[in-house]
């Protein structure tokens, strides 16, 4: 009876039992990097062994990479609609790395600031909040100063735009010559409201209070590209241009 327990326990420590979703997903581990499972597992030890050795485990730290890694993976899904744990920790990280890259070009000046959010709207065409939390990480800035900021001038944007950006005046020489109707027309072609990025991230719809060009009204620009003098049937035709 004992041999038999012994039997019992031992065959549940080698032989593990898993459903056939571990072992399809065991095996791809296998094939993709090439290890045994016995050596997965030997490198599974390695790395919990560094993980610990160097404290991470520690509460200040885990609840900070914690932190970290919820937010990583929800910005890999909105970017490119990674599900992959690893794959996306792999893309964030490398993404992180380059804001590193455009911090220390600014030599980790606080001054700086906005020029660094510049340089990262540039790089990505909006400031995602991964990267404002590790700028405030790095400058020692709060993150609710960044975002006020980032909130106060236009040239920000906190959710992701589209390859092209429509600007839409809606300042009153604009509105009275029309710039409501050529809106509505945009908005009905793109089937997006204002502020939105239609879903294969082609065109971001903006509203503006005014284009620097009244006597050209109504006006919009797409990707700084002035449009005067508009009317609802040249809104098809300028569209179709952009791919």
């Amino acid at each position: 009876m004992e041999s038999n327990k012994r039997k019992r326990s031992k065959s549940g420590f080698v032989g593990l039992r898993i459903n056939e979703e571990h072992e399809r997903i065991l095996s791809k581990l296998q094939e993709t990097s090439g290890l045994s499972k016995t050596e997965l597992l030997l490198r599974g030890l390695e790395i919990l062994s560094e993980y610990y050795s160097l404290e991470f485990d520690k509460p200040a730290l885990s609840l900070e990479l914690r932190r970290l890694e919820m937010e990583a993976l929800r910005y890999a899904e909105v970017i490119r609609h990674i599900r992959q744990k690893g794959r996306a920790l792999r893309l964030v990280i490398q993404e992180l790395r380059d804001i590193d890259a455009i911090i220390d070009k600014h030599n980790a000046d606080k001054s700086r600031l906005i020029q660094i959010l510049l340089d990262v709207q540039k790089k990505y065409g909006w400031l995602p909040k991964l990267s404002l939390m590790w700028i405030s990480e790095r400058l020692g800035v709060p993150i609710a100063q960044i975002y006020t900021i980032a909130e106060f001038y236009k040239a920000f944007s906190l959710s992701p735009r589209g390859r092209h950006l429509i600007r839409v005046c809606m300042g009153t020489s604009c509105k009275v010559r029309g710039a409501e109707a050529i809106l509505d027309r945009i908005q009905r072609i793109l089937g997006i409201e204002k502020g939105k990025t239609t879903p294969d991230g082609k065109f971001t719809l903006e509203t503006v209070n005014c284009l620097g060009c009244c006597a050209l009204g109504p006006v919009m620009t797409i990707d700084g590209k002035y449009y005067g003098n508009l009317k609802i049937r040249d809104i098809d035709e300028i569209l179709s241009k952009y791919d």
